[in-house]
């Protein structure tokens, strides 16, 4: 055999293999195509990513609420006053406008990048932050508002609130704010610290679905212990005040403390006079006396004890909010 007839038998037996193996791939592709299970995964990937936060001027903001009128004002916290805001193109907005002081303190972070970052969360149970605003000793966050009231509101503030915070509607604001919560801890990359987890940053809407706010803005008042002391355990205070997601699952617990007993954290007081109570089975003494005591309180109980499990625990034995949302979805359904 010649040295040509072996060159053209090679090029033939090359071509045969490549053909194989250009009609194996095509068969794969349309085995993995026409698979259910490929299809249920991309079904649920999302169609497109979030765009992050719009940077607003902070002429537009100022005009929004009407130069910061007192009459705009809808809510007052740690790290600053809530205005209601008609954005330039009608809708209506809440604007946190940072104290100065905390401005001062934090003028070298980055702010708008932080921002931007927080803005690209996406959560059927968190505010959605949609601009910001930023200049010389000024710091504002924009948000969606759709009349939100918090749950300190509901719980501690309105005395008709509480007629519309039955059982069943507190169980429903606990087992949403815990999927909130996870989805930041656990979804968000890279994970998003809350900070300070309490009813006032949890706003319930005209459905009643909490949806958290303020997450991740702890950097801007890492050391003021007002609207802090009693959302956060002490290994918060003891170590280098930096928040984490044990100290979030803390928060929730007392969260759970107020929704079941209908009292204000007071510093932290509540957790000591609930744990005696809870450990003591003595749930009468517990639960909201100005609500019926269901028939079936099981799932009381059974929150109660998720709320011992988060207050009553050092951190490494503390429950992570992926096990604490999952018992209080099943409890929720």
């Amino acid at each position: 055999m010649s040295y040509g007839d072996v060159t053209i038998i090679y090029y033939v037996v090359l071509c045969l293999l490549s053909i194989c193996i250009m009609s194996f791939a095509v068969k794969l592709f349309l085995l993995c195509k026409n698979n259910p299970l490929m299809k249920r995964k991309e079904s649920t990937l999302p169609a497109a990513c979030k765009v992050s936060a719009s940077s607003y001027p902070l002429m537009e903001i100022d005009a929004a609420t009407d130069g910061f009128s007192h009459r705009r004002i809808i809510g007052k916290g740690r790290l600053g006053t809530v205005f209601a805001a008609v954005m330039p193109k009608g809708e209506l907005a809440a604007a946190k406008r940072i104290h100065p002081r905390l401005v001062l303190n934090n003028a070298g972070f980055g702010f708008s990048s932080t921002i931007k970052w927080l803005s690209l969360s996406d959560h059927p149970h968190v505010v959605p932050i949609t601009g910001f605003s930023e200049a010389p000793g000024e710091r504002i966050i924009v948000t969606e508002f759709n009349g939100m009231l918090s749950l300190d509101f509901y719980l501690h503030q309105n005395p008709d609130g509480l007629a519309l915070l039955d059982w069943g509607r507190r169980l429903r604001i606990a087992a949403g704010t815990a999927r909130g919560i996870e989805y930041l801890h656990e979804v968000a990359a890279p994970s998003i610290i809350h900070g300070c987890v309490k009813p006032s940053n949890i706003l319930i809407d005209a459905k009643f679905c909490a949806r958290i706010c303020d997450y991740g803005l702890n950097f801007l008042a890492p050391h003021e212990r007002d609207g802090l002391v009693g959302y956060v355990d002490e290994e918060y205070w003891i170590g280098k005040r930096c928040a984490s997601k044990e100290s979030d699952a803390f928060g929730f617990g007392v969260v759970l403390l107020e929704l079941l007993s209908g009292r204000r954290s007071e510093g932290g007081l509540i957790v000591e006079w609930a744990i005696p109570l809870i450990k003591g089975m003595k749930f009468s003494e517990l639960l909201d006396p100005r609500l019926v005591i269901p028939s079936d309180f099981k799932p009381l109980i059974r929150l109660a004890r998720v709320a011992l499990a988060c207050v009553g625990n050092c951190r490494k034995n503390r429950p992570s909010m992926v096990q604490v949302a999952t018992i209080l979805s099943n409890l929720e359904m």
